[in-house]
């Protein structure tokens, strides 16, 4: 471990999710972990922050020996402004984000609370690995791969507002055909979405989003790495 790096984790899945204890646990091979990520749920969150309302954050106890964890009332984004600036002494020298419950892959990417939060990392000028795995209960392929990936990325270099977007396909280990590197950004969505209506007796009409996988992407992107049951890295853009 290097003693000496300091590595923030945020999610948009809540600080007690399986995905946030499971990178945490990775990570801690890897230098001082502090974990800042919401008290609830927050997926779809985007990079949403709060400006008009206070956010509020509590230690509480973390089940991964080592870790310091905070709970936040605020978006994931809002966890990383205030662990960088507020939390972590001196500032994270590292920031991991996930692991998401589902891909973030795709035009997907826009919504996701968990990459909103490594772009707001990108933001804050530090270098930042966003991890997402298929959300199945299984996890073979991402406990498989994981140390390796996160070793790597730790040496690789970013450019400004960049960050590395890693997907972990969710079939049985013996099924994915390894890593693939150097991916780019679908331009396909992951479910084609459509409103399901209910009419309500006052009038109003309630819709609930309701999608269709999609099974098709561009050769070289991170949804065509998945869909063939590779495990996809690559590089997402922030905006500046």
């Amino acid at each position: 471990m290097d003693k000496k790096r300091k590595i923030l984790i945020s999610n948009d899945d809540g600080v007690f999710s399986d995905g946030i204890i499971r990178l945490a646990r990775a990570a801690v091979k890897y230098g001082e972990v502090w974990v800042v990520a919401p008290d609830s749920q927050r997926s779809a969150s985007s990079h949403a922050i709060n400006l008009r309302h206070s956010i509020e954050a509590r230690e509480v106890d973390f089940p991964v020996e080592g870790v310091r964890a905070f709970s936040c009332s605020g978006t994931p984004a809002d966890c990383i402004r205030i662990g960088v600036r507020n939390i972590v002494p001196g500032g994270p020298d590292y920031v991991f984000c996930g692991i998401n419950f589902g891909y973030n892959a795709g035009t997907d990417l826009q919504y996701s609370g968990t990459v909103g939060a490594a772009m707001e990392a990108a933001f804050q000028k530090l270098p930042v690995i966003a991890f997402s795995e298929e959300a199945v209960p299984e996890h073979q392929v991402t406990d498989h791969y994981l140390d390796e990936i996160m070793g790597r990325l730790l040496t690789l270099p970013l450019e400004k507002n960049e960050i590395w977007n890693v997907n972990f396909p969710g079939c049985p280990l013996e099924e994915c055909g390894g890593i693939l590197y150097d991916r780019t950004v679908s331009n396909e969505v992951f479910y084609d979405d459509h409103y399901l209506e209910t009419p309500l007796e006052d009038g109003r009409i309630s819709y609930q989003v309701d999608g269709i996988r999609k099974w098709d992407a561009e050769d070289g992107t991170d949804l065509r790495a998945l869909f063939d049951c590779y495990v996809s890295v690559g590089k997402a853009k922030n905006i500046g």
